[in-house]
Formats: structure tokens, C-alpha cells, sequence
């Protein structure tokens, strides 16, 4: 378990290096960011004591160790485009972003889950056939053009909710949430539906995938045969083993949730790092892209490292194999 544990953390340290490293390369090749700070009318003693004030003027290996320093602490620099500390904006748009994820994913799981083993367990009914429509469309149809649609009929026609914002928060500590206020549940809706309608019908039609295998296997028909009942057979066995190999993939989907909550932050103008990210792109603003990209990758990288270490606790067969020393 140790062993299996130091192999993963290994692993993650070597891509969020890489990841850096091409973060930091956006500093290198992507604009100077001494001109975006002086502007084109600096004179060039201005610019030669600015890069020697941040240390541009040192070599290219010197640079980078300085920059895996600073990102280790969380510190990307200066803003080009507000002139604050990157950390500081992410840290305010941070728990906007985060909400939101939590709350798709959550809808995304309550929903996906059991709608898979209903399509599974009663598959060729009216009911089963129509929700296996209606999660090709969520699969089918790009989030901005749901988003739009949901904007359209439940804001513009019925006015049931509204269409752009976060709505009223309270601070807790240096968190800001909308979930204590109905005002912030009020904004919250739609985006949450957008954001989580990919990865529900992606959910649906995998667990239903894996539970129709899972439910043709020898052990299943065991299971049966010993006269157990279907309630037992299907969430004490079948469920069981349909969980494990879908819990990889559904860990991945987790993440994406953060990292490409763009689209919807942008349609609804939901104000998380996903919206800074786009007015970052926008700006060239080099400091803000480079942290986005690093913060995304220890995201990943964290979900990564749990899904593993739940994987290892719940599938015997990994933990056979390790203490084999396969």
C-alpha cells in the first residue's frame, strides 16, 4: 500500500513539473510581459531595470527554478491586466467556481447513478427508452447551445429564474458562498443544469453500459441460482462491481467540471476562474493563464490520486497484484 502510494505520488510531482514547465514557457514566448507593464513608449534603461528587477535577464534554467519556486508557494506574479496579485483574484473567484462543480457533479451523480440502473434493469420500456433519448441529446448537445436554450425558455419566456450573475453571497472566513442565501440557490440553477448535463447523461449511459455487462456475468447467474432475491442481486452484487471500473472514469469527469466550467461561466457570466480565464485570454494576460493552467493541473492531479487510492481499496484484484509485486 505504501509502495503503491509513493509510486502515485511520484507520478503526480513528474506532471505537475511538465505542466510548469509549459506554463512557464508561456512567459518566454507569448508576448513580453515588460512591454504589456511599460507599454511600447519605455525607454530602454526602463525595460533593461525592469526584466533585471524580475529577474529576465538570468538564464533560462535559473528562470524556471525561480518560477517552480514561486508556483509551490502559489505565487504567479503580478496581473497585466488588473495590476493584482494572481493569487488574489483566483482566491476570489475560486469558491464561485468550485460551487458550482460541486453542486453539477452532485447533480450529475444523484441522477446519473440511479437513472443508469433503471435503463439497465428495465430496458425495452417507454420510461427507459425515453430517458435513453433525452441523455443522447445531453450527449449530443455542446453546453453553450444548452445553456442558451435554458436562458431562452427559463428566463426570457417563463421568468422562473435568472440569466446572468451569482446572486447575493455572504462571506465565511475568506470563503464567499452563494449556498446560504435562496437568492444564490435562485442563480445557481441554471448554470449547475448546464454545467452538469454532459457529465449525467455520460454517467447514465455508462453505468448502464457496465450494469448490463456486470448482469450477464456467471456469478450473477450464481447468485440467482441460490435463490437470492433481485433486490440483493442487483445493488448487493451487481451494483457492487458495475461502480468499480466506472469510478476512474467518473473521477476524471469530476475535474472536468472545473476545468472547463468556461463555456458556462461565460454564457451566464458566473463570475469563477473559469470568466478570468477567458478575460485573460483575451488581454494576453500571461500571469493569470499560466496559474489557471497550473491549478487545473494539481486539480486533476489531486482527483487522479483519490480515484487511485479508492480504486485500490475497493478492487481485491489490485491489491493482490501489489502485494505480488506485479
Amino acid at each position: 500500500m505504501i509502495a503503491f502510494i509513493v509510486r502515485r505520488l511520484i507520478q503526480a510531482v513528474v506532471v505537475l513539473v511538465v505542466v510548469a514547465f509549459i506554463a512557464f514557457l508561456l512567459f518566454q514566448y507569448v508576448g513580453d510581459p515588460v512591454v504589456f507593464l511599460l507599454g511600447q513608449d519605455a525607454s530602454p534603461q526602463q525595460i533593461r531595470e525592469l526584466r533585471s528587477a524580475l529577474g529576465l535577464d538570468q538564464p533560462f534554467f535559473v528562470q524556471f527554478w525561480h518560477f517552480l519556486g514561486n508556483a509551490a508557494q502559489g505565487e504567479f506574479g503580478l496581473s497585466l491586466r488588473q495590476g493584482a496579485k494572481v493569487s488574489r483574484l483566483i482566491a476570489e473567484r475560486f469558491p464561485a467556481t468550485f460551487e458550482l462543480a460541486v453542486v453539477a457533479a452532485l447533480l450529475a451523480l444523484l441522477l446519473g447513478v440511479p437513472l443508469g440502473v433503471y435503463t439497465a434493469l428495465r430496458r425495452g420500456t417507454a420510461a427507459s427508452q425515453g430517458v435513453m433519448t433525452l441523455s443522447l441529446l445531453g450527449v449530443s448537445l455542446p453546453p453553450f447551445l444548452i445553456g442558451i436554450l435554458l436562458i431562452l425558455v427559463f428566463s426570457v419566456t417563463l421568468g422562473w429564474a435568472p440569466s446572468f450573475g451569482r446572486g447575493e453571497t455572504v462571506q465565511v472566513g475568506w470563503w464567499s458562498t452563494g449556498l446560504l442565501t435562496l437568492d444564490g440557490w435562485h442563480h445557481l440553477v441554471l448554470p449547475a443544469i448546464t454545467l452538469a448535463a454532459f457529465q449525467l447523461a455520460l454517467i447514465l449511459r455508462l453505468v448502464r453500459a457496465e450494469m448490463l455487462e456486470v448482469l450477464r456475468t456467471d456469478y450473477i447467474k450464481f447468485a440467482r441460482a441460490r435463490g437470492l432475491p433481485d433486490r440483493a442481486v442487483h445493488f448487493g452484487h451487481a451494483l457492487k462491481n458495475t461502480l468499480v471500473p466506472v469510478m476512474t472514469v467518473i473521477g476524471l469527469q469530476l475535474g472536468q467540471l472545473i476545468a472547463f466550467s468556461i463555456i458556462t461561466e461565460t454564457v451566464f457570466q458566473w463570475p469563477g476562474m473559469g470568466l478570468l480565464f477567458i478575460q485573460a485570454v483575451t488581454f494576453a494576460d500571461i500571469p493569470m493563464m499560466a496559474a489557471y493552467l497550473c491549478l487545473i493541473a494539481l486539480i486533476f492531479v489531486v482527483i487522479n490520486l483519490v480515484v487511485d487510492l479508492l480504486y485500490f481499496a475497493v478492487d481485491p484484484r489490485l491489491r493482490v497484484a501489489t502485494a505480488g509485486g506485479h
